[in-house]
């Protein structure tokens, strides 16, 4: 699992049958702060992610990858190695909080 930022949608009109309805988005993954762990800083990388959730634009949510991305009851039949499968409200490290919603 890791914590991502979304950052954009994917919008597909030719796709696999299986991923017709699903909501397609960017995610960029964030990591603790390595020189203080004070916040979250991004890592510049991008996913396209497929959101069980119902997230949006700016949040940041809880991914998985791989088969792990096949084990939810909406997902199981989708083409997929990547899913959102949560929203996070806080995080915190070492007792600090440095991220919250």
């Amino acid at each position: 699992m890791f914590l991502a930022r979304i950052t954009g949608s994917v919008v597909s009109t030719h796709k696999a049958a299986e991923l017709v309805g699903q909501k397609l988005l960017i995610v960029e993954p964030l990591r603790v702060d390595e020189k203080d762990q004070s916040s979250l800083q991004p890592t510049g990388r991008s996913f396209v992610t497929v959101d069980t959730v119902g997230a949006g634009e700016g949040e940041v949510v809880l991914c998985v990858q791989g088969s792990s991305a096949r084990f939810t009851p909406s997902t199981k039949t989708l083409p997929i190695d990547c899913a959102i499968i949560g929203t996070i409200d806080s995080v915190t490290v070492h007792d600090k909080t440095i991220f919250s919603s």
